[in-house]
This record gives structure tokens, C-alpha cells and sequence, in this order.
């Protein structure tokens, strides 16, 4: 089960018509309450898609009953009529769900600059209503129809034990391209049937939550250095299980399930042989060790070296090197980095022998670079770089 998981949601997944390729879609995710808080984090890409222009508007109060999403046109690059695409989509949504326009959050994913199929995604709507369900069908169905060049759907559930009783929260995702900050290319829902406080107070608990849990989950995801138009991460609280639990456990809780998601999305990146966790230590602030791993994580050297499984630390050394010292303040003669807990280089220079390092055997390949500056750390996921990645997106259609 994903997003049908916690009490009080409802979802459905279906085909309207707007892939070339027939398969679903169109989703619909439902708040039937009896709580309807909400809150939603966003692109910070200058460029957006029509569907983040509408419902930046209407999240604004701090509710949602409804999500829409769409795979197949990003309606990104699309002009007053895209706009008008997306006011119609919501409008035709409240009124199969007998609620107010304002109330529906719309999203949107594919390809850039390509008007999407109105008639058929109006058309869709009523279908998707209709087969509204809150089972782990309905779910999975939900979570497939916005898939694009995903492989396999993502979900992620978790049910919390508290002092006051149990809650649930579950989630979506999609994303496979375009991953990079701010969140990753994606579009997420993630409910639960806590309790929250009611008005301003709880969509401003849902708001920490969300932006706590993508600032260390999503945003530390930088796959291919790319950002998209189109991220959306919704978080939708319906109350339905009478469990208020403390601000702190839920925000645990929605961290969870987007830390899961996040790494779901980056075993699904397009193309990618191997997984890459770039931890940097020793770092003065926690900001001069993310830029120091955001470096390294958009090396193209690195990134083809992972992928030939050729622990190349003078090209990691030589990222580290690119960041400016206003940022990241460290002594490059005291620099260490280790590739799947061999040191290679020491103080700057070589030390253990690369052919040490086994990088054929898993996946997931771990560097570790310690700058010797401070006591801060950060770790962000990236994946390597690859001939299939260069022949999916030299000829890229949703």
C-alpha cells in the first residue's frame, strides 16, 4: 500500500489517453477527512511548469482535499492556455468530488514545452473518480499512472506506535531523471491520518514536517545534475485515526518515508550500474560540506570512473579543489579520501593502493572524504554515469 495506507485517503490510477504508449496516466489521491491540512514543497527552478503556479496558489491556506497528477506533458513552457489546462483540470476534479476548485492541488510530468491533451485528461477525470478506492490496489494503481521513464513504482508505508496510539503515513513517488536539487525531479504525495492541530497551527506543523524531510532526504539526491520545472511533494494530514502524536514523531515519521522514497528514486535512475554515497567529513558548517559533496557528485569524471569501477581519487581530490575556500575552508595538504573504506589518498597524496578497492562486487559505492576543517558532515546519493543514461535521454519522449 502507498498513498491508501493511512485512514481517510482514497486513490485511483487510470489511462486517459496522454501517452503515446497507452499505459496509465492520470492519478487521483483523496482527503475524505474528517481533517484536510496540508502543505507542499516546490521547484526553485525559475522555469515552472503551469500545474506549480496553480497550486503554489492554493496551498497558500494550509489545505487540500484532492491532488490530480498527470504523467505524459510536464504542461511546463506552455503559456496562458497551459495555465488554463491546469484551473480546468482542478475545476473538473471539484466537481466529480462535489468540492471547491481551490481545494485541488494539480501536477504534472513529462515532456517540456508540449501542450497536454485537455479534452482527453478532462475526460479521464470522472473515470479516475469513479474508481476511487482506499485498498492497496487503488494505491499501487495511483502510484504507477505517474510513472514516466521509472522503471517500477515507488511507495513507502510506515505505521507508528505512540503514547497516544498509532499512526500511519504512506507515500508516492516517481522520478528516474533530472535529479538534482532543489528536492529531486519528482512528483511525491505522502499521507497520514494523524491528528494535527486545526487551522494555521497544524498546516504549519505539516509545513516543518515536510521542508525538515526534504531538506536531508530529497535534497540530498543529485543525480544528474539537472533540475526540473515540475517538483512537487504534498503532505496531506486527514485526522482519521484520532491520533494526535507529538510534533516530533510525526516529523520522524514523514522523514522516514521520504528518506525511503529518496533512495528508491536513486536505485531507479536512468541508466545508473552503480549507486554513489558521498560522504564529506570534518567540514566547518554543514553547508561547506554539502557543497563539497554537491562538487564531487557533478564530476562527469567521477561519475564515468564509478561506472568503469576505477577508484580515480585525484579526480574526486580535484572537485573538492573546484569549491571556493569562502565556502569550504580546509588545508588541501590535509585531505583524506577513502572509496569503500580504503584509504587512497592520505593528507593529500597517495596512500593505500587503489587496487584494493572492489567496486564490481555491490552497487552501492561509498567515498568518503574528510577535510580536516571542523566537525560537520554531511552525505548525499548520486548514482554514475553511463552509456544507457546518454541513449535514454538522447531520445526522450513521455
Amino acid at each position: 500500500m502507498s498513498v491508501t495506507a493511512a485512514a481517510g485517503f482514497r486513490a485511483a490510477g487510470v489511462t486517459a489517453g496522454l501517452k503515446h504508449s497507452g499505459n496509465p496516466d492520470l492519478a487521483l489521491v483523496v482527503n475524505d477527512g474528517p481533517q484536510h491540512a496540508a502543505a507542499a514543497v516546490f521547484t526553485s527552478n525559475r522555469v515552472v511548469g503551469a500545474p506549480v503556479l496553480w497550486s503554489r496558489q492554493c496551498i497558500q491556506d494550509g489545505v487540500a482535499r484532492a491532488v490530480v497528477l498527470n504523467s505524459g506533458s510536464a504542461n511546463v513552457c506552455t503559456g496562458p492556455g497551459g495555465f488554463q489546462d491546469s484551473h480546468a483540470t482542478a475545476e473538473a476534479v471539484a466537481a466529480a468530488l462535489g468540492i471547491g476548485p481551490i481545494d485541488v492541488l494539480v501536477a504534472s510530468t513529462g515532456v517540456i514545452g508540449v501542450r497536454l491533451k485537455r479534452e482527453k485528461l478532462l475526460a479521464g477525470i470522472p473515470v479516475a473518480a469513479a474508481a476511487l478506492a482506499d485498498d492497496e490496489a487503488a494505491g499501487a494503481a495511483a502510484a504507477s499512472a505517474i510513472m514516466t521513464t521509472d522503471t517500477v513504482p515507488k511507495v513507502s508505508v510506515r505505521t507508528v506506535a505512540t503514547a497516544a496510539g498509532e499512526f500511519t503515513i504512506g507515500g508516492m513517488a516517481k522520478g528516474a531523471g533530472m535529479l538534482a536539487p532543489a528536492l529531486a525531479t519528482m512528483l511525491c504525495v505522502i499521507t497520514t491520518d494523524a491528528v494535527v492541530p486545526d487551522g494555521d497551527e497544524g498546516a504549519a506543523l505539516l509545513d516543518r514536517a515536510l521542508r525538515d524531510a526534504t531538506a536531508t532526504t530529497f535534497d540530498r539526491i543529485d543525480s544528474d545534475g539537472c533540475m526540473s520545472t515540475s517538483d512537487t511533494v504534498v503532505l496531506m494530514a486527514s485526522g482519521a485515526s484520532g491520533v494526535q502524536p507529538a510534533e516530533a514523531e510525526l516529523a520522524a515519521a514523514v522523514r522516514a518515508v521520504a528518506a525511503d522514497l529518496a533512495a528508491q528514486l536513486l536505485a531507479d535512475a536512468e541508466g545508473a550500474s552503480h549507486d554513489i554515497a558521498i560522504t564529506v567529513t570534518g567540514a566547518t558548517t554543514d553547508d561547506a560540506a554539502l557543497a563539497v559533496a554537491r562538487a564531487i557528485s557533478r564530476s562527469n569524471l567521477v561519475k564515468t570512473a564509478v561506472y568503469g569501477n576505477d577508484p580515480n581519487w585525484g579526480r574526486i581530490l580535484a572537485q573538492v579543489g573546484t569549491v571556493p575556500e569562502s565556502v569550504a575552508p580546509y588545508d588541501p595538504d590535509q585531505l583524506d579520501v577513502s572509496v569503500n573504506g580504503v584509504m587512497v589518498c592520505r593528507a593529500g597524496g597517495a596512500h593505500e593502493d587503489p587496487a584494493g578497492v572492489d567496486m564490481a562486487a555491490n552497487r552501492l559505492v561509498t567515498i568518503l572524504v574528510d577535510l580536516h576543517a571542523g566537525d560537520a558532515e554531511v552525505t548525499l546519493l548520486t548514482n554514475d554515469l553511463t552509456h544507457a543514461y546518454v541513449e535514454e535521454n538522447s531520445a526522450y519522449t513521455s
